[in-house]
């Protein structure tokens, strides 16, 4: 989405655009274009009080205790998980922590099939919007994923072909090595150590 660029008078100027951050992006909702904007960060933390809260409302027994449990570890770690993305340390990391908020998603749409089919609640129709939620959500981190996969075999392939340079900006453009470069190891003989003896 692109927003024109305003001098300090107020007037557009020509050509300029400025480009918003993935905060202003409005939501798809069913095609409305009114839909207040979010962020994915504000999406998970509503996803995960939601799943808290069906948790919480499920039937006391053995199985929907466990069912409940499992539910809660796996429909509350994305939104931990998503703000690790965000302090990753490195390429690597970044792209791990969003297959973990994947792989807990799909986690999770599995149980809440699981709680409705059961049903392990009184209404179990009240499980499908958040099996949606669960669905989109799962959509967008796809997506996601892909867009980096294809970001890093074509970064991959412009650091194969360019000559090799000590700056900055070519070291953040590669995927960055697993751990440190190892040292080459050399080997001197060791020198003994000559006594002096003081003469009389």
């Amino acid at each position: 989405m692109k927003k024109e660029v305003l001098d300090q008078t107020g007037t557009a100027l020509p050509g300029a655009e400025r480009r918003t951050s993935n905060i202003e992006h409005r939501t798809s909702k069913h095609g409305d274009a009114s839909a207040p904007p979010y962020d994915l960060e504000e999406r998970l933390l509503e996803y995960s009080a939601r799943i808290i809260r069906l948790a919480d409302s499920q039937k006391n027994s053995r199985a929907a205790n466990h069912v409940g449990g499992q539910l809660l570890r796996s429909g509350t770690s994305p939104l931990p998980n998503h703000g690790e993305a965000q302090a990753a340390e490195s390429l690597n990391d970044f792209v791990h922590k969003p297959k973990i908020c994947l792989k807990e998603l799909r986690e999770s749409h599995r149980w809440l099939r699981l709680i409705k089919r059961v049903p392990l609640i009184e209404k179990p129709a009240k499980v499908d919007p958040l099996i949606e939620e669960t669905d989109q959500l799962i959509r967008i981190f796809v997506s996601s994923l892909r867009k980096v996969s294809s970001r890093q075999i074509s970064s991959s392939r412009v650091a194969e072909e360019a000559p090799e340079s000590d700056s900055e900006t070519s070291m953040f453009d590669v995927q960055p090595p697993a751990g440190p470069p190892r040292k080459p190891v050399t080997y001197a003989p060791k020198k003994r150590a000559v006594s002096r003896r003081k003469s009389p």
